[in-house]
């Protein structure tokens, strides 16, 4: 698969490509191409230095858009209406949210837009014809950077589109450990979205770090 990470120089998108361009092609896309390049260079090198293949370039967002099959959205809930509405080509594309609404106050707290998660927001943003799923929402950023470790982890995927749910949920499947689940239709993004917060609250109550949740 060709995957192009939009926002990708941020520390959830440089984890995804390290965990997936050994398996797959990789465009790590940025509103800077200077810094996307630097970020696919870093990739090479920690991949190359464990012995692992690796597919990485840094290109712009645009670019990332134009050149994959797949397109993440690795950016901030404050960030991804301004870049949604900047790219073009996203018809027929499966795209993908990881995106978590949320604010840091005493605790983490859940804050949806008034469609009620990310991804109905971001739905609305789409053109016609593009092909949403909720993914990746439960996986710290530091768990993707970390390679000497195993990711034991459920990566709950959301959507209305049948083919391209399953087709990131192989992509899922392709990172070793790592296990994906149905966790129905884009309406229900809001439940797996919220889950990160609560996350980020046990793992601060508890001292714990990097919380991720498995299914048994």
């Amino acid at each position: 698969m060709k995957i192009g990470i939009v926002g990708g120089t941020g520390d959830i998108g440089e984890g995804l490509a390290m965990r997936l361009s050994s398996r797959h092609e990789v465009v790590i896309g940025s509103r800077e191409e200077e810094k996307a390049v630097h970020s696919s260079e870093c990739c090479l090198q920690t991949l190359r230095q464990r012995g692992l293949p690796c597919s990485c370039e840094g290109r712009t967002n645009q670019e990332a858009v134009d050149t994959s099959d797949i397109v993440i959205l690795a950016v901030p809930f404050s960030h991804v209406a301004g870049t949604v509405s900047g790219l073009r080509g996203l018809a027929g594309k499966i795209v993908v949210s990881p995106v978590n609404p949320m604010e840091k106050r005493d605790y983490f707290v859940y804050t949806p837009p008034p469609e009620g998660s990310a991804a109905l927001m971001i739905q609305r943003l789409l053109p016609p014809g593009a092909r949403l799923c909720t993914a990746f929402n439960t996986v710290a950023a530091n768990k993707w950077r970390a390679l000497d470790q195993e990711l034991h982890l459920a990566v709950p995927v959301c959507s209305d589109d049948r083919e391209a749910k399953a087709t990131v949920m192989e992509l899922i499947n392709s990172v070793p450990y790592l296990k994906s689940y149905d966790a129905g239709p884009l309406a229900a993004s809001c439940m797996v979205e919220c889950l990160t917060p609560l996350l980020l609250n046990i793992a601060r109550f508890n001292r714990m770090r990097d919380v991720g949740i498995e299914f048994r």
